[in-house]
Order: structure tokens, then C-alpha cells, then sequence
């Protein structure tokens, strides 16, 4: 730490000398504004950077490094989140075809991502998202609202036996996927770009909240995709009425917490929140029932339900988890 005393000039004035390094690094000189930001805690953070643009970072993935496809789509998924807005990938050959299948994949499911150059041997991909238009606010609730249909078809699925639901909720995670990636992009650039949370009106601890919350959204997504999938391997079971409507209640019950504890948020509201957690002892009572009658299945359905009853289960456990998140962003920003 760079320990420094503070000069009074015109007896009211406060003035400290800024460092040279970090002065002539950033090409400050005479006359040149400097943004002052008071942060949450009391310090104060000094920016060169007063219009909150977005820092503009390069990545470099050569293909004799990143020979697997599944490989490399990760560590472009891992180059996006971080905010690099320069992908480049090259070899010293002729890219290979699944290479390139790859990054369409990629530039597919990254929100904002477009190929800028495309040659033999070069791939280059920018960001073409301004992370001002799109409001973490708005994602949560898209992301929201696509999970929450996804839990209320998987029912509908396994009374009406019907696959291609199963089908179409599973390819909906895709979509959950992109919004979360985006989230989780824009929080990482708030967190290195502090200028851009005042240009975004967001500060850095409601970004955490959202990011949070994104993330425990997307794994109540994938319970769904659990669910749609085992459903689709009863496709042609004799399960009684009973039994489905006894994996429904528990269902419901679950997904009545997750609704109340996005409820909670949106509102700002600890006392539902706190309600919220303890109502999932209600959804306890209801799983172990269902569990119970699951094992007195004699065939592979036991398995199927096991897995559907444990994914319903786990939705309740990821909701209360949200509302925990909730009480703990309510009371920082009292």
C-alpha cells in the first residue's frame, strides 16, 4: 500500500499527489479529469476512467493448445464470463471443421458475440453488447419466468404423457444457460469496472445479489431438465393416478416456494422471505411420503420417480436458498 499524506492549500482545500506510475500508465496529464467514486464503505475509489466505458481486453486461444472442441467451447464460455471483448482463435494450420462448429455453437448460445474476422487460419470474435442495455433486473425475471414454465410443464408432461414437452423443456435450459452467462458476464465487469455500475445504476453488492440469484435459477433449471427426463423414461409406465397426482402436490409445493421467494425479492420483503424458509418443511413432509411410496414400486419406475422426487425436493431446498439471499441484500441496503 502506497501510504501518502494529505496537503490543505487556501486553508480549505484538501489535496493528495497521485502516484506517477499509476499516472503516466493511464497517460494522465495536466488538466485531465479524474471521477472520485465514495464507495458503500466510506473509501474513495479513483478512476481515469469517468465515462464508465467498458475496458477493452483481448484473448488468444491457439488451437494447438485447444485441440478439443469441448475443451475449447468451455474455455470460450470461461473468456466471455470475464469480459474479454476479443476472442481470437488461431492455428498454424487450416482450422478443422469441428473448430469451427464449435465456435458457431458458441456464438449461438454467448448473448452479444459476432465473428468481426474470419480467415483460414483466424477466427475473431467481438462483443458487440453494450451491458447498459441489458438490465439485470430484467434477465432475473426472464430467466424467471423460463424456469418456472419449464417446472409447470414437466407436470403437465407426466399426466398427459406427452415427449415432446419433455423435449421442448429440455431444450429451454439453453436459453436459461445464456441469460445466466450473461449475468455473470456484466457482474465481473461491474466488479473491474467500477465506473461502469454508476453508468448501469446498479452498485456492486445488488450486482452480487442478482448474480446470486442467477446462478441458484439456473440449477433449479437443470432440476427441471431432471424431471422432464425421467418423465420422458415413463413415457410407458403404468403409474396409478394416485401416484401422480401425490408427485404433483409435492411439485406444487415446491414450486409455490421458489414463486413466493422470487416474490420476496422483487418486493424487498424479509418477512416473506423468512416465511418462505420455513414453509419448506411442509415440502419435507410431502417428499417423504412420495419416496416412500416410490420404493414400494416393484420395476425400473422406481428409479424414475426417485429422481423426480429428489430434483422436486431440491427446488424447494435452491428456493429457500434464494430467500436467505434476499434477507441478506434487504438488510445491507437498510
Amino acid at each position: 500500500m502506497d501510504i501518502r499524506k494529505i496537503q490543505v492549500t487556501g486553508g480549505s482545500s484538501y489535496v493528495l499527489s497521485l502516484p506517477k506510475i499509476w499516472a503516466v500508465s493511464h497517460n494522465i496529464k495536466k488538466n485531465d479529469p479524474i471521477g472520485i467514486i465514495t464507495q458503500p464503505d466510506g473509501n474513495l475509489l479513483i478512476t481515469a476512467d469517468i465515462k464508465g466505458s467498458q475496458s477493452q481486453r483481448e484473448k488468444i486461444f491457439t488451437i494447438s493448445e485447444h485441440h478439443d472442441p469441448e475443451c475449447l467451447f468451455r474455455c470460450l464460455i470461461g473468456a466471455y464470463i470475464t469480459g474479454f471483448t476479443t476472442i481470437r482463435i488461431q492455428s498454424m494450420a487450416r482450422i478443422p471443421p469441428r473448430i469451427r462448429q464449435m465456435v458457431r455453437a458458441y456464438i449461438q448460445m454467448a448473448i452479444g458475440q459476432e465473428v468481426a474476422e474470419e480467415a483460414d487460419d483466424t477466427i475473431v470474435l467481438k462483443d458487440v453488447l453494450n451491458p447498459a442495455e441489458m438490465p439485470l433486473h430484467n434477465t432475473i425475471k426472464r430467466m424467471y419466468s423460463i424456469v418456472k414454465g419449464m417446472h409447470e410443464d414437466a407436470m403437465t408432461a407426466l399426466q398427459e404423457r406427452r415427449s415432446d414437452l419433455c423435449a421442448d423443456i429440455i431444450s429451454r435450459d439453453n436459453d436459461v444457460d445464456r441469460l445466466h452467462w450473461l449475468i455473470s458476464r456484466q457482474y465481473h465487469l461491474i466488479t473491474h469496472t467500477p465506473a461502469l455500475s454508476r453508468k448501469m445504476d446498479i452498485s456492486l453488492q445488488t450486482a452480487t445479489t442478482f448474480f446470486q440469484i442467477s446462478r441458484t435459477i439456473e440449477r433449479i433449471a437443470d432440476h427441471a431438465v431432471t424431471i422432464a427426463t425421467n418423465v420422458q423414461n415413463l413415457m410407458d409406465s403404468d403409474l396409478s393416478e394416485e401416484l401422480i397426482a401425490q408427485i404433483r402436490r409435492a411439485d406444487d409445493a415446491a414450486l409455490a416456494i421458489f414463486k413466493r421467494s422470487m416474490r420476496s425479492f422483487y418486493d424487498k420483503n424479509i418477512i416473506e422471505a423468512n416465511a418462505n424458509i420455513n414453509s419448506v418443511q411442509e415440502l419435507t413432509v410431502l417428499y417423504k411420503e412420495l419416496k416412500k411410496e416410490v420404493t414400494l414400486l416393484q420395476n425400473p419406475d422406481s428409479i424414475f420417480c426417485g429422481y423426480i422426487a429428489n430434483s422436486i425436493a431440491r427446488i424447494g431446498e435452491y428456493s429457500t436458498d434464494i430467500s436467505e439471499v434476499v434477507i441478506n441484500h434487504c438488510i445491507s441496503e437498510g
